[in-house]
């Protein structure tokens, strides 16, 4: 097994359990121990993992924010079955939608259907890069300041465009979503903004896989009465699914 291969697995490991041992790494991907290390190593030094005794954590445990360029191999199957499944719940004869920022919006970006006009309000450059160009799309990007890790704008210049506008559709990436907290991200700022645009709009769809869940970050967004479904993938524990059923929106699971 090559080194970008082991380093793949480890990490999907660490995602799936929380954290690794380098022991139990060694003996599973046939190295040794000190293999182990130095690809923990070249982990920590993408930013994706922290190193702790005997082992690693990832670093969505820590609360600590990753750039867009590594969250896009995360659950990258799941996402695009997400933003698929997000297409069914756009307005049927076009409309106003909302792309908050995210790897899963920008994939629904890209299926975006040719067939009907949309007009887009989004605060994301990437989204926004996907539909330039797109013929049946109106865009308004949204300006403020730019966040390095998000490439999203954010301050109270973003929120006073959001005030302008009432869509039909807004829907949204979270970092974390809990019964207890709904949903969280680790940036106040970022907060305020996801806050605004879900507020802009008729009915709020969250977009996110199964790792989200449980996860409680700093900044509170909304609770989960404020959202009107969540889109995940079978990756989710299903009694965590009905518990966040309960609590307010509609799970479509796919």
């Amino acid at each position: 097994m090559y080194a970008p291969e082991r380093h793949q697995q480890i990490l999907e490991t660490a995602r799936a359990h929380g954290r690794v041992e380098v022991s139990e790494l060694a003996r599973d991907l046939a190295v040794t121990p000190e293999t182990v290390r130095r690809d923990l190593t070249a982990l920590e030094r993408r930013g994706v993992i922290r190193r702790v005794h005997g082992g690693a954590i990832p670093v969505e445990r820590l609360g600590i924010e990753q750039g867009v360029a590594d969250r896009e191999t995360h659950a990258a199957s799941q996402k695009e079955r997400i933003a698929r499944a997000a297409v069914d719940e756009l307005p049927a004869d076009g409309g106003s939608i909302i792309l908050d920022a995210g790897t899963t919006t920008v994939r629904m970006a890209q299926l975006l259907p040719t067939d009907r006009e949309f007009t887009v309000v989004t605060h994301s450059i990437p989204v926004a890069s996907v539909l330039v160009g797109r013929p049946n799309v109106t865009l308004h990007l949204l300006g403020g300041i730019v966040r390095g890790r998000t490439l999203a704008a954010v301050g109270e210049w973003t929120k006073t465009q959001i005030s302008e506008v009432f869509a039909d559709v807004a829907f949204m990436g979270t970092n974390g979503i809990s019964v207890e907290r709904g949903l969280t991200t680790p940036d106040l700022a970022e907060a305020s903004v996801k806050r605004a645009l879900i507020e802009a709009s008729r009915r709020t769809v969250v977009l996110s896989d199964h790792s989200k869940f449980g996860r409680e970050d700093f900044a509170r967004v909304v609770p989960l009465s404020a959202i009107d479904t969540v889109i995940t993938d079978l990756g989710l524990d299903v009694e965590l699914a009905e518990d966040i059923e309960n609590a307010g929106p509609r799970m479509v699971i796919v």
